[in-house]
């Protein structure tokens, strides 16, 4: 209903900003943002140690209105290059000019974040107001915004996110993907001609994103906006204008999407992900000759890009030439009867009976088996972290019931038992991090548990084999050592308790595809262990290799079935903020294709499937 009037209203605030970009008296380089053979490295404490390089002659041109993605591994420079952008670092050497102003002059940092906003990746290190409200009026009181005008703006920022009704709660109240959208509000309003956004999205369901980035392109439309996007998202990437990939500090190759995407190879090589359609593509050539794919480039002499070109071209691929089965990982896990998690009717209300009173969870009940992988979704603010929150008793339930092997966590004395059999590990793991040394924290939960020196030393060194860590770096402070690297030894630091029921709250956040994979294959060890993993995602591939998918929506239950079920309900899915699998789109689309029922909801399925499709209708012909 109000969305019109919004519309008008921010025309008119931004008049400034678009009369200004569009007058012709404007400088051509006071229309970009321009970094010149910029270098960049972290100084470390301690006369023996050198400085960590960061960036390495990075140079990158962003014209006034352009999306800009920017992609690379954790590690690889990305979020330094975004800091010298919003003159949050000087570089060493080379130059970064932000529409027509240069960072290294103190006299325009002012005006330059007066014109970049920055959406940080943890959305809780840019949250200071004590309420939704007065976090999202910071920004506009500090450029010196009149009164009206700043709750004018916030309201419009609260409904542009959908937080309207969250405005007088305490930002502590929110859920992970609410208190980033509480961030992604508050740059918005400030009107800023640039937003910079540092994986801004890794917390947010699936719908909220895509309304998210759906806003950002209006706004980029209408106004002239520029979009520095820093992303693992290869899906959101594709509405770049244009996307720079990073390697160890340097711009290991740069094009617009189509130019990055059909060079499969080489973004694999960057260690980074495709598009699951061009993936899915990539797989199934590699069962094909390289005569027949020379006999296509023939007959496509342009770059294959689109869900529908990609569609096209593998069908007449397969027209020129049979292809051959590749051998495809299909393991199976098995699970037990035996009911290892019950919980029934659980409700829980945080600051019940006042007036802030939010209900997290309504009446959840479901069971898991043993042996089970489940994945709990939901969108932001659905009661996932407080669902798994009861389960090993870090809150106590209000009303209902939570067994964990025939334990009740009513019982004080049994939620010790508990978090013996059941690990948890939270968003962010390396906040978990305390100790002096790597083998100390690591041996934290296994000493607690009291167990033996021989077993903690036997745990800890299979736990660390498991993620992959080096012996060398047990002794050093877990302080020290990267964030992929923290990641690693919090998780290890879960893995060491042996514990039979591992719970996950977003394991593979903000991480890069070998990251994620990484996560995948710690759960896949589990799995060959006999191991119950409970798993909260936003990413619908990962929810996909679950055996059963947990549905929230508003606190309430709204399924619980397989993957197969949960996918197909299209309703169902729309109705709690989620989306199918990126490859389950694709695999509709070459079905119809193929005139046949093609499944899979993760491009090697989806690619094994149709393979599999394929063999067995050529030995029927035969």
């Amino acid at each position: 209903m109000r969305m019109p009037f919004l519309k008008e209203q921010i025309l008119k605030q931004m008049q400034g900003f678009s009369h200004a970009e569009s007058a012709s008296h404007i400088r051509s380089e006071d229309r970009l943002i321009m970094i010149d053979e910029a270098s960049f490295a972290y100084p470390v404490s301690g006369e023996s140690s050198s400085s960590i390089v960061a960036l390495k002659n990075v140079s990158i041109k962003a014209n006034q209105g352009r999306h800009i993605a920017i992609l690379g591994r954790n590690g690889s420079g990305k979020t330094t290059l975004a800091k010298l952008i919003n003159a949050l670092e000087i570089p060493d050497q080379g130059k970064v000019i932000v529409f027509g102003h240069d960072t290294s002059d103190e006299s325009a940092l002012w005006s330059i974040r007066q014109t970049c906003g920055m959406v940080f990746q943890n959305p809780d290190n840019q949250i200071v107001g004590t309420t939704v409200e007065e976090d999202i009026a910071f920004g506009p009181e500090n450029l010196g915004i009149p009164s009206a005008e700043i709750r004018h703006r916030v309201d419009q920022s609260l409904i542009r996110v959908g937080l309207e009704q969250y405005a007088v709660k305490a930002p502590s109240q929110l859920s992970g993907g609410q208190k980033q959208k509480l961030a992604i509000a508050g740059i918005l309003a400030m009107r800023p001609a640039c937003i910079i956004l540092d994986e801004a999205t890794s917390m947010l369901d699936p719908k909220s994103a895509k309304d998210f980035f759906k806003l950002i392109k209006e706004l980029q439309q209408e106004f002239s906006l520029t979009i520095i996007e820093i992303t693992h998202d290869i899906e959101n990437a594709i509405l770049a204008d244009y996307i720079y990939i990073m390697q160890q500090g340097e711009i290991f190759f740069s094009g617009t999407p189509r130019e990055v995407f059909t060079r499969p190879d080489k973004v694999l090589a960057a260690g980074l992900d495709l598009p699951q359609h061009l993936y899915i593509n990539h797989l199934f050539q590699k069962s094909f000759s390289l005569e027949a794919l020379e006999k296509l480039c023939k007959k496509y002499p342009n770059d294959i890009f689109t869900p529908e070109e990609t569609a096209d071209a593998m069908f007449e691929l397969n027209n020129i030439a049979n292809p051959q089965m590749i051998a495809v990982s299909t393991t199976k896990y098995n699970s037990s009867n035996k009911t290892i998690i019950s919980v029934e009717n659980l409700s829980y209300t945080y600051q019940k009976g006042t007036k802030f009173a939010v209900d997290a969870l309504q009446e959840v009940s479901f069971q898991v088996k043993q042996g089970e992988m489940v994945a709990i979704v939901g969108h932001s603010g659905s009661g996932k972290s407080t669902l798994i929150s009861h389960l090993n008793g870090l809150i106590v339930p209000q009303t209902g019931q939570v067994e964990i092997m025939n334990l009740n966590t009513h019982n004080k004395k049994d939620i010790r038992e508990i978090r013996k059999f059941l690990g948890l590990l939270f968003q962010y793991p390396e906040h978990q991090l305390f100790e002096n040394t790597v083998y100390e924290d690591i041996a934290f939960g296994p000493k607690q548990f009291g167990f033996s020196e021989s077993v903690i030393e036997k745990n800890v060194k299979q736990a660390i084999d498991i993620v992959g860590l080096p012996q060398d770096i047990m002794h050093r402070s877990p302080f020290e050592l990267s964030g992929g690297q923290q990641r690693r030894v919090a998780i290890a630091g879960v893995l060491a308790t042996d514990c039979e029921i591992y719970v996950l709250d977003e394991p593979a956040a903000g991480l890069d595809p070998i990251g994620q994979q990484e996560i995948i294959n710690y759960i896949m060890h589990l799995r060959e262990l006999n191991k119950t993993v409970i798993l909260v995602t936003h990413d619908m591939k990962l929810a996909a290799r679950a055996d059963r998918i947990l549905v929230l929506n508003q606190g309430r239950v709204t399924a619980y079935d397989t993957v197969e079920n949960v996918f197909s309900n299209q309703i169902l899915l729309e109705d709690a903020g989620l989306e199918v699998p990126p490859a389950y789109k694709f695999a509709r689309l070459i079905s119809e294709k193929f005139s046949s029922e093609i499944t899979g909801y993760t491009a090697e399925e989806v690619s094994y499937n149709l393979l599999k499709h394929l063999s067995s209708r050529r030995k029927y012909n035969a």
